[in-house]
């Protein structure tokens, strides 16, 4: 039974606990302020927040303590600040591992890789030693997937129930659409989009599914610029972003981490949502033992299912096979470089 449905004193739920890492960067400042506030798992839901970073952070992690006393806020039952990754995870319900080691200039893909990994073994034997076997994790900290998938191999958490977030990439291209198309309409009026595979630019948005306003969109845009621009665009959006602002994605970061925690904690059956979840080998010609975006519904209280039996064509098949080979590819760097 997942924690909201216990209640203690008054009738109130319990308290849910939440672990954020990289607790002392930008976009945990954006998002733990909204979980602290209900934004995520409710209004009436109280939470106790577990705050995870580095020791040279350990004064930015005071800080937003501090802050999050001042805001007085009846939801909030209590903050845990800490660079322990044993007591961060210890009881908590659902994580958001938002810290992860930055590529610098100079930095090849495979030394990214193997220094994520060191941190994500870590993690993930700390949750192994203290974590309730029930816990959901959501990693946000790039690469995502590839750090989704060591955490859930050293964790021995079910394999569902770790995802990596493709959730920042759907709102994109849902918005991007939505500009397309202009006259007033907005992304929430595009359904049934999916983003297939890694959060790098090898993504595949597919709009085959998409609808906007029940009409095809293939029917409402311009399919050559679908098929090219839209595409190049949502894959290098956050390379965009870091050239104009000097800094990557934070805020909309934070809110693709709530938008996706909240669907799999309250449920969204009405549309579809991308995630990255680990692939058996039975879907879509996905390899066996990789974290890769698909289309998912959730169902609320921690579960959702992949949407199954969708036609893909050989436009997508190619899209779709790149992005595979690239997740491969870093699996066997990160798993060769923790030998």
């Amino acid at each position: 039974m997942s924690c909201c449905a216990h209640t203690c004193g008054g009738g109130q739920p319990e308290p849910i606990r939440v672990c954020i890492t990289g607790a002392a960067g930008l976009i945990s400042y954006s998002l733990i302020p909204q979980i602290a506030m209900g934004c995520c798992f409710g209004l009436d839901q109280p939470v106790i927040i577990h705050m995870l970073d580095i020791e040279p952070c350990i004064q930015g992690l005071k800080g937003l303590e501090m802050e999050l006393e001042d805001m007085c806020n009846p939801l909030l039952k209590g903050v845990v600040a800490t660079t322990n990754p044993e007591v961060a995870f210890k009881d908590v319900d659902y994580a958001i591992l938002c810290g992860a080691f930055p590529r610098k200039q100079g930095m090849e893909r495979k030394d990214l890789l193997a220094k994520n990994a060191g941190i994500f073994k870590e993690q993930g034997l700390a949750i192994a030693k203290v974590g309730k076997k029930t816990m959901k994790v959501l990693v946000v900290g790039n690469p995502a997937n590839t750090n989704a998938m060591l955490l859930q191999k050293f964790s021995g958490l079910p394999v569902m129930n770790v995802h990596a977030m493709t959730r920042l990439d759907h709102n994109r291209a849902r918005n991007m659409l939505a500009r397309k198309i202009g006259g007033g309409a907005v992304g929430l009026e595009i359904k049934n989009l999916v983003i297939w595979g890694n959060h790098s630019p090898t993504m595949y948005p597919d709009v085959r599914q998409a609808t906007y306003k029940g009409k095809p969109l293939l029917e409402v845009i311009d399919k050559e610029w679908l098929e090219s621009t839209f595409i190049t665009e949502v894959a290098q959006r956050g390379t965009t972003v870091i050239k104009t602002r000097g800094s990557s994605s934070a805020t909309s970061a934070g809110r693709g981490a709530l938008d996706h925690v909240h669907d799999w904690f309250k449920g969204n059956s009405c549309e579809w949502c991308s995630c990255g979840v680990y692939s058996d080998g039975s879907l879509y010609g996905i390899p066996q033992g990789v974290i890769y975006s698909v289309p998912c519904v959730c169902k609320g209280k921690g579960e959702l299912e992949i949407v199954k039996d969708l036609k893909i064509d050989d436009f997508s098949r190619k899209l779709m096979d790149v992005t595979a080979k690239e997740l491969t590819e870093e699996r066997e760097m990160a798993l060769a470089s923790l030998q």
